[in-house]
This record gives C-alpha cells, sequence and structure tokens, in this order.
C-alpha cells in the first residue's frame, strides 16, 4: 500500500501488489493541510491504514477498510499546556513513525517535543521535553530500540524566524519499553 497526499487535502490509496493501480480516493479526515503521512500495519504485518499529521497540531488514524466508523479517529497533539492572551499556541505535526514491534506510534512537532502513542488505547505513553528548535524529522530503527530524530528549523513561521546560527542536531534515543502498549484493564 501507499499513500499519496494531493491538493485540496485529497488522498489517494495505491494498491502495490502485483500490478500497481489506484486503490481508492479519500477526502482528509484533517480540515488544514496534511504535512506528513505514516502506514501502520496489522499483526500480521499486512498494511492496514495511515496516521496523518496537520500543520493544526491533529493526527488522523485511518483505516482503509474500516470495520466501523468509529475505527477512525483523530487526537489533538503539539499544543501548548496553558494560554497565550487567551489563545492556545498550536505546532504542526512534521513527522510520524510507528514502531515495527509494538505498533505505537511516534509524532514530532514544530514545538519541538516527541510524543509516544498507543493508537490501540487512544493514549498517550511519553511527552519529551522541549528542544530548542522543532523536530522536523523521526524513525525507528529495525527492531525497535532506537528512536532517532533531528532538531532543525522547519520553516513553519517563515524566513523571519530563521537563524543561521542555530545548529542542527542528530539524536538517538533508547526507547524499546517507552513504547510498549497499554496493558489492557
Amino acid at each position: 500500500m501507499a499513500i499519496v497526499g494531493t491538493a485540496g487535502r485529497g488522498l489517494i490509496v495505491y494498491q502495490l501488489e502485483g500490478q500497481p493501480q489506484q486503490f481508492k480516493p479519500i477526502e482528509s479526515p484533517l480540515k488544514y493541510q496534511h504535512r506528513c503521512v505514516s502506514i501502520f500495519l496489522d499483526k500480521k504485518g499486512a498494511p492496514t491504514g495511515f496516521a496523518l499529521g496537520s500543520i493544526e497540531g491533529r493526527v488522523a488514524v485511518h483505516y482503509v477498510n474500516a470495520q466501523l466508523p468509529k475505527d477512525n479517529f483523530t487526537f489533538k497533539c503539539h499544543r501548548s499546556n496553558g494560554m497565550n492572551n487567551g489563545y492556545q499556541d498550536i505546532f504542526a505535526v512534521n513527522d510520524i513513525a510507528f514502531h515495527p514491534v509494538h505498533g505505537t506510534l511516534a509524532t514530532v512537532g514544530s514545538d519541538g517535543r516527541f510524543s509516544f502513542w498507543d493508537k490501540d488505547a487512544r493514549t498517550k505513553l511519553k511527552t519529551s521535553e522541549q528542544m530548542e528548535q522543532p523536530i522536523t524529522c523521526c524513525c525507528f530503527n529495525a527492531r525497535g530500540h532506537i528512536f532517532a530524530y533531528s532538531v532543525s528549523y522547519d520553516w513553519s513561521k517563515g524566513h523571519e524566524y530563521y537563524n543561521p546560527q542555530s545548529k542542527n542536531y542528530l539524536f538517538l534515543h533508547p526507547c524499546f519499553d517507552e513504547l510498549k502498549p497499554r496493558t489492557q484493564k
């Protein structure tokens, strides 16, 4: 499976088995421009759905062939805890990565934080401390023991806020136990 984001909040799902072909078009479940997409697998390792991140600090979890409409959901993330002049600061979701063993996910954003989530339990597992700049990209190693993420300017505030003196960084974070799904009660 492949997911392609198009203009006007459109998405196209492609089937890649055999002769690749368009499977179905989908309208984005998010109101604002999407910024990243990541495919997740079922327990058998087959692509089942995707997570879509947007510029408004939201992630949509969407199953391509959902059994029930409520299986698809959205959640807020990468937002300030308090109010600033009566408004909450909202930051873009820059990247999403799924853990290769647990199936949980990581989001990174313009707020300079990463968060780990359990999509099945619909809960947050952990949020990092804030970095000096946005976190622009992330991934897990093949065995899921290391979470890598990059810290650099993401241009979400335009060229006026770019500081050429700020250095870019790549961090490696041990993560296997932090991404274990919540146990069912």
